[in-house]
């Protein structure tokens, strides 16, 4: 049919009326199957089941392609399951709405409509339904109607690499893979009949992005995240109190905002070493580690009251006699859980005899996951790597700098991080003087929020920034459901194609 001669295209469930447009459009487009249609009960059967999942594509009144579809338990599906066990021996017994993968069981366009990517429509259909449904996603037996001109050279895995790699042309395949389906696993035996596929299918599958899990509590994952990030100023304080105090205007600030997080620099509570500066740089540091559980605690009672979360930023902590640097993520539930910086700068160590960490992980949230990496650990990206495996989308950087030079390398790192894992990135630092505090004289710091390089996100990667030097405090709101059409459908995809048959980066 030319496009001129099409007057309506309408996509509507698939009626008991249709039967009969259904056959013979059936009939047309599997002429070389054995049995190449439907009965009607089966039909009727699967429209009484599933009215949803059975649609059909009407050009000027006649039927020009079709979708059929079921629900099923999908753990429950054996590994190498044949097309009659899937159907329950064509009864269709197999689905249920307490299901949670929606089973392709049919889609075909009548070959006198093909050409109009009608297809995809009907494709596209399967996947607002999947959504709709919240299924983790769709599965169909793929036939690979071409395999037979090869089966005496290739095995069913190399025909696929071979399609893959457009030295095949397989319709069906081709128009699959297309479609964002990917291959899992070879079928044997999958469908009766299929001579041209040598009885062979593929297993294909397309994940739903936006699947979430059932919960029986209450609580809501948030689509929009809002980040409060703090670009602290360094004052001198003389009791631990005042800097509490300023750390509790800070907090209520974001929080009166509506901030989901609140993120505090590296060493923020540095000032508070001025009252041991007559002591080694080495003693006054490990003086001020004493002052991190009641900063610890004031935070945590703060994420409460506020209802809000907060990375502390980090502070010297003292371990069984060794010196490390470490931060904690306060959650409004009322849960604490903390992170260690794992590489120590050559000045931590050399100066305050710091010992690098060993904790790295991701933590769930209210607001997905997060992870954090402290100032130094930005600028190695296997660290972040191990956090995207995890399935981060937050990573916050709470660093300390002294000159635009140190300052650089964070914030240049800290962009390509976003960009490589596909995640949000927030950094946030502290400015100002401290001349009575060794060690900690000078300080440069630009807050910043950086995002993956695509359509749907600022082009230059940069969602929201600060004044430089200046003591403010920066709001960005973080849209996380970007992030998964962007894993799913980036002009790039940076952790999807990663050659996993080349290199892997593994926490020890």
């Amino acid at each position: 049919m030319e496009l001129e001669d099409i007057d309506n295209i309408e996509l509507k469930f698939l009626e008991k009326e249709d039967y009969e447009q259904l056959k013979a459009a059936m009939i047309t487009a599997y002429h070389a199957m054995p049995d190449p249609y439907w009965l009607e009960d089966e039909i009727d059967a699967l429209i009484s089941k599933f009215p949803e999942g059975q649609a059909v594509i009407k050009i000027n009144g006649q039927l020009a392609g079709c979708v059929l579809s079921i629900i099923v338990d999908y753990d429950k599906l054996a590994d190498s399951h044949t097309y009659k066990q899937v159907t329950q021996d064509y009864t269709f017994d197999s689905h249920t709405n307490e299901g949670d993968m929606l089973y392709g069981i049919d889609i075909f366009i009548n070959p006198e409509f093909r050409g109009l990517r009608l297809g995809r429509r009907l494709y596209d259909y399967r996947k607002e339904l999947c959504e709709k449904l919240n299924l983790k996603g769709i599965a169909f037996g793929g036939r690979m109607p071409n395999y037979h001109k090869y089966s005496n050279e290739i095995s069913p895995k190399e025909y696929i690499a071979r399609v893959r790699r457009k030295e095949i042309q397989d319709p069906v395949l081709n128009f699959q893979i297309s479609n964002d389906f990917h291959p899992s696993k070879i079928l044997k035996n999958y469908l009766e009949g299929d001579e041209a596929s040598n009885d062979f299918a593929v297993l294909l599958e397309w994940k739903n992005i936006y699947y979430t899990k059932p919960v029986t509590k209450a609580s809501i994952k948030k689509q929009v995240v809002r980040l409060g990030l703090v670009q602290w100023q360094m004052r001198p304080y003389k009791r631990l109190e005042d800097l509490l105090e300023q750390v509790e205007y800070f907090v209520k600030t974001v929080s009166n905002y509506h901030s989901d997080f609140a993120l505090f620099p590296e060493f923020f509570n540095a000032p508070l070493m001025a009252e041991n500066n007559h002591l080694k740089e080495s003693d006054a540091i490990r003086e001020l580690a004493k002052h991190t559980p009641a900063i610890v605690q004031k935070f945590a009672d703060l994420s409460i009251s506020n209802n809000i979360n907060i990375v502390t930023g980090s502070m010297p902590e003292m371990v069984d006699g060794k010196l490390y640097n470490v931060g904690y993520l306060c959650l409004r539930d009322g849960s604490i859980e903390r992170y260690e910086k794992i590489h120590v700068t050559p000045d931590e160590a050399k100066v305050w005899g710091m010992q690098g960490g060993y904790k790295l992980t991701t933590f769930d949230t209210d607001c997905g996951k997060v992870g954090v990496l402290i100032c130094y650990d930005s600028e190695f990206p296997e660290l972040s790597r191990i956090l995207a495996d995890e399935g981060m989308d937050i990573l916050f950087v709470p660093f300390l700098t002294d000159t635009q030079n140190g300052y650089s390398r964070v914030r240049n790192c800290a962009r390509a991080r976003a960009i490589e894992n596909e995640c949000y990135v927030a950094i946030a630092g502290s400015v100002g003087n401290l001349p009575k505090v060794h060690n900690m004289d000078i300080q440069y710091a630009q807050s910043m929020v950086f995002t993956p390089c695509d359509f749907a996100f600022p082009s230059n990667g940069i969602k929201a920034e600060a004044t430089p030097n200046t003591e403010m405090v920066l709001i960005a709101d973080l849209d996380i459901g970007l992030l998964r059409e962007l894993n799913q459908f980036g002009s790039v995809r940076n952790l999807c194609d990663r050659r996993k048959d080349i290199f892997e980066v593994v926490k020890k």
